[in-house]
C-alpha cells in the first residue's frame, strides 16, 4: 500500500495490513499509534460510535506499516460491531500479523446510551526495563 494511491477498504475483512522488517530487532522499544477519531457503527441501531484508540506494542521481527494501519482502522467506519469486539479484533489482528513481544490497546469509547464503555487489552506482562508511558486519556466526563 505504501507509495500507491489507495482507497479505504469497505470493511476490516477486506483491509490489508502490511508489515515491514523491524530496523532495530535487538532493541526493546515501544511503538505507539493513537487514533483519536476512530469510528464504527452500533450493530443494533446503526448509529455511529466514536473512540480514542491508543495502541502500544514492542516489535520483534516486524513493525506495522502506518498507512495500512490507518486504512485498516478507517475500514471500520461502516462496520457494525460492539466496542468490546472492535477493540479486541484490532488487537488480535495486530498480534497475528506482527507477533510482537508485547501489545496493549486502550479503547476509550464515547458514551452509547449515556454510558461510556472503555475496553482494554494487554497481551501479557510488559518487558522488564521498558519505558511504558501512560496512555493519559481522561475518562469521559460530559460537560462537568
Amino acid at each position: 500500500m505504501l507509495g500507491r494511491p489507495s482507497a479505504i477498504p469497505a470493511s476490516p475483512d477486506r483491509a490489508t495490513l502490511d508489515r515491514v522488517a523491524n530496523p532495530h530487532p535487538r532493541s526493546a522499544y515501544l511503538v505507539r499509534f493513537t487514533a483519536p477519531e476512530f469510528t464504527c457503527l452500533c450493530p443494533v441501531t446503526g448509529q455511529p460510535d466514536f473512540a480514542h484508540l491508543v495502541i502500544d506494542y514492542v516489535p520483534r521481527k516486524w513493525i506495522v506499516e502506518s498507512k495500512s494501519l490507518k486504512f485498516y482502522l478507517a475500514s471500520y467506519r461502516n462496520t457494525g460491531a460492539f466496542h468490546e469486539d472492535t477493540t479486541l479484533r484490532i488487537a488480535k489482528k495486530l498480534e497475528r500479523l506482527l507477533a510482537p513481544d508485547w501489545l496493549r490497546i486502550g479503547g476509550y469509547w464515547y458514551p452509547r446510551g449515556g454510558m461510556p464503555i472503555d475496553v482494554f487489552y494487554q497481551s501479557g506482562k510488559a518487558p522488564d526495563g521498558l519505558w511504558l508511558p501512560p496512555q493519559d486519556v481522561a475518562p469521559y466526563r460530559g460537560r462537568g
